[in-house]
């Protein structure tokens, strides 16, 4: 059974030049005194938390996460390459091949797939066959229009659209022909701006 876990992964870069102190937003002064006059947080007793911790438990999952698409990895070439090459049918059946390749060979992954795949070929069943732990993310055509607009360029059926308010018709048009298999997940979660946090928290709650 494959448990799809979804992480906010925070990366913080440091700045190794040598700076004052006093010119640096650092926590502690030198003399020993916080530049927050509240100090440091204070961990609650109850909690029984450690990197060692994390780290062992983090090691049992045993989890793979590609950063890579899979399919442009293995054809090398870009999803809209594929979609000009070989056309939209030839891509789906490509997805699907894909999908099933995944799901038989990973037994825990995070598997994060693009708006068209649950709604071609049955995938939404095939995925539902190997996990309970499937969750789509619901967020509003305003949001959503804004964010696939920036990328358009990258995503072939929305490539040539002009402006903010065609994509978001075009987004409400397919949403409507798409809310049945999105509807099949098992859980369904409201995303509004600048939330992630909070949506990570409850796929960690609801995952089995």
């Amino acid at each position: 059974m494959l448990n799809f876990l979804t992480f906010l992964i925070l990366i913080f870069t440091f700045n190794c030049v040598s700076i004052a102190m006093e010119k640096r937003p650092y926590h502690h002064l030198p003399d020993g005194t916080f530049r927050n006059p509240e100090g440091s947080p204070k961990r609650d007793e109850n909690v029984k938390w450690s990197y060692k911790i994390f780290n062992q438990e983090k090691k049992k999952l045993d989890m793979t996460v590609t950063k890579d698409n899979v399919i442009e990895k293995k054809y090398s070439k870009s999803i809209s390459q594929i979609f000009n090459d070989l056309g939209e049918n030839k891509f789906r059946s490509i997805e699907n091949s894909e999908l099933n390749s995944v799901l038989s060979n990973y037994k825990n992954c995070v598997l994060s797939l693009g708006g068209g795949t649950p709604c071609y070929h049955d995938n939404m069943s095939l995925i539902l066959s190997y996990t309970t732990n499937v969750f789509f993310i619901d967020v509003n055509s305003e949001i959503l229009s804004e964010r696939l607009f920036k990328k358009k360029d990258k995503r072939p059926l929305i490539s040539s659209i002009d402006t903010i308010e065609e994509m978001k018709q075009f987004i409400n048009k397919h949403y409507f022909e798409r809310r049945p298999f999105y509807s099949m997940a098992t859980h369904s979660i409201i995303s509004n701006r600048n939330d992630s946090k909070n949506v990570v928290k409850e796929i960690l709650s609801l995952l089995n």
